[in-house]
C-alpha cells in the first residue's frame, strides 16, 4: 500500500517525511501489511517505491479532491505499473464526522456555542475546474448537516470568492479551518496572509489532512480494501 500527496516542489524533503510519518501511523493500524509513501513533487520516488510492491498495492491519493492531480497526473505517474488506485481522502465519508469532533473542542475550549459561530473553510480552488469547489462544498455541507453551525463559508486562494474577502464578512466569532491535505505553503503563507490582511481574529486551525483521526480513517479504508479483495 502505498500514500501519495502533492507535496511541496519548492523542497520537497518535509512533505516527504510528514507524508512517511503518517504512514507509519497507518501502519501501525494494520498489522502485517507495509504502507510506503511518496509525493509527486519528489522526482522519481513514487516510481521507485511502486517497483518495490508485490502484487497488485493499492495507492492511497491523500488529496482532498478528485481533480487533475488524482485523475490525470498520478495515473500519468503510475503509468503502466499494476496498481489499484483509490478515492481520494477528502471522499472519505468519515471526514465531516472527524472534523466535527475536532470542532466541538475548539468550541468548548473557547466557550463558543456551535450555533453563534461562523466557521471559515479556507480551501484551494481552481481557475480550470469546478472539482475543487464541488469537493470543498460538498465537505461544507455534510459538516453542516452535523455541526450546527452559524453559517458554514468557503472561500478559495485560487477562485472566487477568495479567503480573504470573506474573512472580511465574517462576525468576530468565527474559526477557520483550511481544507488541505498537508501543511504545505498554502496553509503556511497563502492563507494566513490573507487571514492578516482581513484582520481575522478567530481560531485558525491545522489543516484538516494532519487532524488526529486521519490515519485511523484511512486505516479503515485500506483495510476494507484488503478485506474485499481477499473475498474476490
Amino acid at each position: 500500500m502505498v500514500l501519495v500527496s502533492h507535496g511541496q516542489p519548492s523542497d520537497p524533503a518535509p512533505a516527504e517525511q510528514e507524508l512517511a510519518a503518517l504512514a507509519a501511523e497507518v501502519a501501525a493500524l494494520l498489522p502485517g501489511h507495509r504502507v510506503l509513501s511518496a509525493t509527486l513533487a519528489a522526482p522519481g520516488t513514487l516510481e521507485a517505491v511502486l517497483e518495490t510492491c508485490a502484487g497488485v498495492p493499492l495507492v492511497y491519493p491523500v488529496f482532498m479532491t478528485d481533480g487533475w492531480f488524482t485523475q490525470a497526473r498520478l495515473p500519468e505517474r503510475i503509468g503502466a505499473r499494476a496498481a489499484r488506485l483509490l478515492a481520494p481522502l477528502g471522499r472519505e465519508a468519515g471526514l465531516p464526522r472527524l472534523a466535527r469532533d475536532h470542532l466541538a473542542g475548539v468550541l468548548e475550549a473557547k466557550g463558543w456555542e456551535a450555533a453563534e459561530t461562523t466557521l471559515l473553510i479556507a480551501a484551494h480552488g481552481s481557475g480550470r475546474s469546478r472539482k475543487s469547489a464541488e469537493a470543498t462544498h460538498a465537505f461544507a455541507e455534510a459538516l453542516g448537516q452535523l455541526a450546527g453551525f452559524r453559517d458554514i463559508r468557503a472561500g478559495f486562494i485560487e477562485e472566487p470568492p477568495y479567503i480573504g474577502d470573506l474573512a472580511f464578512e465574517v462576525p468576530p466569532q468565527s474559526i477557520c479551518l483550511p481544507f488541505f491535505a498537508a501543511s504545505g505553503e498554502h496553509v503556511t503563507d497563502d492563507v494566513p496572509e490573507a487571514l492578516d490582511l482581513a484582520g481575522f481574529q478567530g481560531p485558525r486551525l491545522a489543516p484538516l489532512g494532519t487532524l488526529s483521526g486521519i490515519a485511523a480513517l484511512i486505516a479503515e479504508r485500506l483495510g476494507t480494501e484488503l478485506s474485499e479483495r481477499s473475498t474476490t
